[in-house]
């Protein structure tokens, strides 16, 4: 499969090409950045010196893949969608471009309308543990957002086993500096970064929206900064609906995700990890 990637020199674009360069059924045949065009994809990110020779090119020189993967910043990508889908190809957004089916919301939680809405209709949001079938035939995949991707899978086998009451629901979350990406300004300078723990969101994050999409509950996010670079921790705090015990709330989870590959359910009798440590996480593509 040739895979093209759109936006390629910041953080997202980077781990997507370190993944991307390792799978051996994906040829990685065009990376594009306007402000690095011509320069080596090394420059940017040089932990894949010697795993390719790639250089940027500018993204009007964009051609057909396979596969199309959007890293560029919210609200660029659903300027671009439309004639990349007309080359064909599947075509994969990493932005909270069309994340959201509701046009209505974009407004509210990005700032402007989504200028074509009709594509909202054919775009699966892109959690194969809730949406594997469609997105088999998905002609947009939309990548969730991290914290959204946390909370969901956090809480969307309990309101499908019927253990959550109408209400709202908390969820407390901390990120690390990378979420920010690599423009992300003065706040995350090292200096001003360094030993904090700070309520960035304490109210109407964006990714509220994707975790009621898919949970169908309202939420009440408050998301804190941490010193750590990479990493989310999401501690949802949920009414039940009826006296439950732990050995149900198990038996949810254990219903949704014990045969997934990605998803492992952690509570060990001792030891320093026996709950869920975004450290050890880090360069894998488990949730836990």
């Amino acid at each position: 499969m040739k895979a093209a990637i759109v936006g390629g020199s910041g953080f997202v674009g980077g781990e997507l090409l370190r993944l991307l360069l390792r799978h051996p059924e994906v040829e990685v045949v065009q990376v594009t950045s306007d402000s690095m065009a011509g320069k080596s994809v090394t420059r940017a990110h040089p932990n894949l010196r010697r795993a390719t020779t790639l250089t940027f090119q500018p993204h009007a020189s964009l051609g057909r893949a396979d596969v199309t993967f959007l890293a560029t910043p919210h609200g660029e990508s659903m300027e671009r969608v439309p004639a990349i889908l007309e080359s064909g190809g599947l075509l994969v957004d990493l932005s909270a471009d069309h994340r959201l089916h509701d046009a209505g919301q974009y407004p509210i939680y990005y700032g402007k309308p989504h200028p074509h809405p009709e594509l909202l209709a054919r775009s699966v949001y892109g959690l194969p543990e809730l949406h594997r079938e469609a997105l088999r035939s998905a002609a947009i995949v939309a990548v969730p957002g991290c914290i959204a991707t946390a909370a969901i899978l956090a809480l969307r086998p309990l309101v499908a086993a019927g253990i959550v009451a109408p209400g709202p629901v908390v969820v407390d979350a901390k990120s690390g500096s990378s979420a920010s990406g690599r423009d992300a300004g003065p706040a995350g300078l090292h200096a001003e970064r360094s030993g904090v723990m700070r309520a960035y969101a304490p109210t109407g994050h964006r990714h509220t929206a994707e975790i009621e999409q898919e949970t169908g509950v309202p939420v009440a996010l408050s998301c804190h900064a941490v010193e750590a670079v990479r990493g989310v921790l999401a501690t949802v705090h949920a009414p039940v609906a009826r006296p439950v015990e732990e050995k149900e709330l198990w038996r949810a989870y254990r219903a949704a995700y014990g045969t997934e590959p990605f998803v492992r359910i952690v509570h060990e009798a001792d030891g320093w990890f026996r709950e869920p440590e975004p450290k050890i996480l880090r360069g894998t593509n488990f949730c836990d």
